[in-house]
């Protein structure tokens, strides 16, 4: 199958803080577009094109490499407000005004703190696979997780192991995932440098430890949330979103009982079409 995400075309656009690189596809509409926000050490050739597809199909679908990562200029901040900043900076370069803003995993918590702090450029807010920060008791990865995540290099059985979990199930879901990432990256070969993934690092930890968290704001956000995870995500336990989506104000919360971190890419076309539904 060809994916929309795959033939779509890079463009780039500057903004104060850098020359942004994203791709723009999908159904033309009046509608805000849904803008994407990508996790620790993620570009945006590491979108699963079948998961864009199913959005794409009803929305227009934007995706980005933020300051410092991928095909983008500039620096990677070593704080969630910093990068929060950075999104603003590239929906007004874009001159989009309001935007359904959709953060995976470290994009979740730069989408939260984009909510909080730039209000009106969210018209939806959904939030996967990720933390608000600052839980008073939270459950935190095991150093297993967290050496596979910083190692050096990246192989399937890393993304299967953090993303998909080391069951047949899992292993065949991840791996059929995986190979659709191919399109892209055995051309691009994206990938984030060592020294703006460090600084990625500085910033999540900083945030799950309370620094310019979003745990004692949640009840700010007064715009639809939907909060979404796997039930045995070994990278943000599922047990942050249920907190998140106790102490929120009008949200929605889907949890794969089958799945992990990466639940998304293997449940694409239903929780795709979950997310098109909420965002109607």
């Amino acid at each position: 199958m060809v994916y929309a995400s795959d033939t779509a075309e890079t463009s780039n656009v500057k903004g104060k803080f850098a020359t942004y690189a994203y791709r723009a596809f999908g159904a033309e509409s009046p509608a805000p577009p849904i803008v994407l926000l990508q996790r620790f050490r993620g570009t945006m050739d590491h979108w699963d094109p079948a998961f864009l597809e199913v959005l794409a199909s009803q929305k227009r679908v934007i995706i980005f490499d933020n300051a410092g990562v991928g095909e983008s200029t500039g620096e990677v901040p070593d704080t969630i407000a910093g990068a929060a900043e950075r999104v603003k900076d590239f929906l007004d370069a874009l001159g989009v005004e309001k935007a359904d803003v959709l953060g995976w995993s470290m994009g979740g918590m730069t989408a939260l703190v984009t909510a909080l702090n730039y209000p009106e450029a969210v018209r939806r807010l959904m939030v996967l696979g990720s933390t608000p920060g600052g839980l008073p008791d939270p459950n935190e990865p095991n150093q297993r997780v967290f050496d596979v995540m910083t190692s050096p290099t990246n192989v399937d059985e890393d993304y299967i192991f953090l993303f998909f979990g080391d069951h047949e199930e899992g292993r065949r879901s991840g791996l059929e995932s995986l190979r659709r990432l191919d399109t892209r990256l055995l051309k691009s070969q994206a990938e984030v440098a060592p020294e703006a993934w460090g600084n990625q690092l500085q910033a999540c930890m900083k945030f799950m430890g309370g620094e310019n968290a979003a745990w004692d704001r949640l009840e700010e956000i007064e715009v639809p949330m939907l909060v979404a995870n796997g039930a045995h995500d070994v990278m943000l336990p599922s047990e942050h979103s249920f907190a998140m989506a106790k102490r929120s104000n009008n949200v929605t919360t889907v949890i794969y009982g089958d799945e992990g971190h990466g639940f998304l890419f293997p449940h694409y076309e239903d929780f795709g079409n979950i997310i098109l539904n909420f965002l109607r």
